[in-house]
């Protein structure tokens, strides 16, 4: 476990790079973005995130004192009940993989108002710092500064009510490399772990919570998928 620490290392200094980010272009636009600590608008439904990211995300669960640990669990134990409503197969290691992405829509409809588990009760998230990449994305649009190319053009519909932020260099960053970084360390995080390479592996958070990763198998179709 001490190669993926050394990892998550390097993985959390990439995060700081969007940070960092996301700060910028508060600072730029601060007449238009209304995302702040605390704003749980964003904190809804369920969504896709990385194994890499789960594990940051397990790191941070484990050192939040047991009564919160245990505040979380029970909603989280919930919504993967909910998930095998859909998907009965849906179990350790709780990845969505083994499916078509085309398919997750199905236990991720964008109506969906559930509440994260993760979210305090004063409205804040119980393991900010060590939220997922998409968490810290999101409500902003994705311009790369390079060639201005847009990766993602969506926004959150409380931000930039009255302008067209996509023209807005300021909120530019490197996207794409920030992006090619965070593929490497997770091809070199699933080689460390799994001993395998793999390009995807995907979970959902309220399932990273129980996810072990001293013990984590992958079940055989994923063998077929290794690079």
């Amino acid at each position: 476990m001490a190669d993926l620490r050394s990892l998550l290392t390097s993985y959390r200094e990439l995060l700081r790079e969007v940070d960092d980010w996301f700060y910028r272009c508060r600072l730029a636009a601060a007449d238009q973005i209304v995302c702040h600590q605390g704003c749980t608008a964003c904190c809804r439904g369920l969504f896709d995130i990385t194994l890499l990211d789960a594990f940051l995300l397990r790191d941070g669960f484990e050192h939040l004192p047991r009564r919160l640990q245990e505040r979380a669990i029970r909603p989280a134990r919930q919504r993967i009940a909910t998930i095998r409503q859909q998907w009965p197969e849906f179990s350790a290691p709780y990845l969505l993989n083994l499916r078509p992405e085309q398919e997750w829509d199905r236990i991720m409809p964008d109506d969906d108002e559930t509440p994260c588990p993760l979210l305090g009760d004063d409205g804040l998230c119980m393991v900010y710092d060590s939220r997922p990449m998409t968490c810290r994305l999101h409500g902003v649009p994705m311009v790369d500064d390079q060639q201005g190319e847009v990766l993602f053009d969506e926004w959150c519909s409380l931000n930039f009510t009255g302008g067209y932020p996509l023209q807005l260099t300021a909120l530019r960053a490197p996207f794409k490399e920030i992006f090619s970084q965070e593929q490497l360390l997770f091809r070199e995080f699933t080689r460390r772990l799994l001993g395998q390479t793999f390009d995807e592996l995907d979970t959902v958070i309220p399932a990273a919570l129980f996810i072990d990763f001293d013990t984590l198998i992958l079940p055989a179709p994923f063998n077929q998928q290794a690079s």
